[in-house]
Parts: C-alpha cells; structure tokens; sequence
C-alpha cells in the first residue's frame, strides 16, 4: 500500500472485504455482479480514522423474479465501526440507471473495485453512459453542495471535512457546465479538470493535507477561500439551465436484466 496514494488499501482489508462477499453470497443465494468502495475513500480524501464503504450489485435465482409480491431489493450489513457492506439487486439498480442516479454512476465509476463480473462491469459502464442526464446529476450535486453548506458551514468554527462534501458537489457542476460528460469519482481527476485558480487550489490543497492527517470530526475556523469560491459558484450555477434531454429506451435495461439473470443462474452458490 503506497501511503502517497489518495486511495490506499491494505492487503488485509481488501482479503477481509472479499470474504465478507463470499459470505453474503453464501448466505442469501446471490451472485455479486460489481463490488467497490464508495465515498471519502473512493474519492479520495479519507481521513486515518474513516470506515470503508463497500457497496455492490447482485443478481438473484431466476425464480426470484417471478413473484407476484417483489421481495426486498437490498441487502444491507453495517459489521462494525470499520467496514460497512451493501448492496442494490440487479433490477433495482437498472432502475435506479434510467434515472441516472449519481449515487451508482459514483460506485461504477470507483477507483477502488473488490470484485467485477467483467462482462456485467462493461453493460452497466455503457448503460450509465446511455442513460445519463447531465441535467439531473447536475441537479442532485447542486442540491447536495447547498445543504451541506447550510448543514454545516455557517458558523465561525467549521467541521473541516465539509468543505469537501460542499466543493466536490460543485467542482461536478462546473464539469458538467464545462460540457466534460460524467463527473469522475476520483477527486484529483475533478479537481485538476475544473479549479484552475491558483489560490483556490492552494487552499484545496491545505484542506485535503490536513484532512488525511485529522480525524473525521476535526473542526477549524472558517476559511476566507474556500466560503468566496462557495459563495461565487453556487451564484453562477444559479444562472446557468441545462436543456433535458431525449429519454433512452428502457427495453436496453431489459435486455440486460434477462441476459444477466439467466448468465448468472448457474454460478449462483447452493
């Protein structure tokens, strides 16, 4: 583990959380589709004390799909204050795609994979990419910068970590405005693309070093950079409208879905 990389993983971490799958395949008769990490790790800025977030897509027995009342979509594990596991069946992620939810672009788009179907990995990569609204991420990160601002950086003492739940919302829109595509998971690759002001990016840079060495809850008095970039973008992309686009043909979904459950049925575990 290079502990220069903004996404490090131990080796025993990764074996734990392999296992941790296998045993939820075992246990609820499912085939883990696509496994990875998600937020402060996945985008990078995690601070010594963050748990891991690991978040995957299953697919379950055909016959599962045939149920006149659907049975529950989601299998959730919190183990400890370290490692919580869960994840989305197939179906309901699909759906959650056609909506272009940014949550699960995030996880499809996670530098940190545990496990990948690679055949399943390649459909869901291109259904993201035909299925994605830059009106509606754009929309979700805007919402998301404006409440943790309210949340949580109002006062003269600041939670630290924050920021980042504010800037990173709105570096995103300035990539979708920027006409960029999908916004990346991986902060570094946002951030180089989107902050081009020498002092922002300064004072980006003291917050990510400092956030790497602090604890989670960690609090600090406000920063003048940091709340003028705030202010200044969230009144620019106040003005700016992005035109809805054309809705893609669900039967691709469907297609999917098919192909894969029947793939998978005889992989999944007895």
């Amino acid at each position: 583990m290079n502990e220069h990389d903004p996404h490090p993983l131990s080796d025993a971490m990764r074996a734990r959380v392999l296992d941790e799958l296998q045993r939820l395949e075992r246990e609820h008769e499912v085939t883990v589709l696509y496994a990875c990490e998600s937020g402060s790790r996945a985008w990078g800025f995690a601070s010594p004390d963050s748990d891991y977030d690991v978040r995957f897509v299953y697919v379950q027995r055909p016959e599962w799909y045939l149920r006149v009342d659907e049975p529950r979509d989601v299998i959730e594990r919190p183990l400890d204050d370290e490692l919580d596991v869960s994840g989305w069946e197939l179906r309901k992620a699909l759906r959650l795609l056609r909506g272009a939810n940014p949550s699960l672009l995030e996880w499809l788009g996670s530098p940190l994979v545990y496990r990948a179907d690679p055949q399943a990995r390649e459909g869901l990569a291109a259904l993201a990419r035909t299925f994605y609204s830059p009106r509606a991420v754009r929309h979700h990160y805007l919402a998301m910068a404006r409440k943790n601002l309210r949340g949580y950086l109002l006062g003269d003492t600041v939670r630290l970590k924050k920021y980042l739940y504010v800037i990173r919302p709105l570096l995103a829109v300035r990539w979708i405005d920027q006409g960029l595509g999908m916004p990346p998971t991986a902060f570094t690759t946002l951030l180089a693309r989107t902050a081009h002001e020498p002092e922002l990016r300064q004072a980006i840079d003291r917050l990510l070093e400092r956030k790497r060495q602090a604890g989670e809850a960690e609090h600090g008095p406000r920063d003048a950079v940091l709340h003028a970039f705030i202010e200044g973008e969230l009144a620019r992309a106040e003005g700016v409208e992005v035109a809805r686009g054309e809705r893609a043909d669900s039967q691709a979904l469907d297609r999917f879905l098919c192909e894969t459950v029947w793939r998978c049925a005889t992989r999944v575990p007895t």
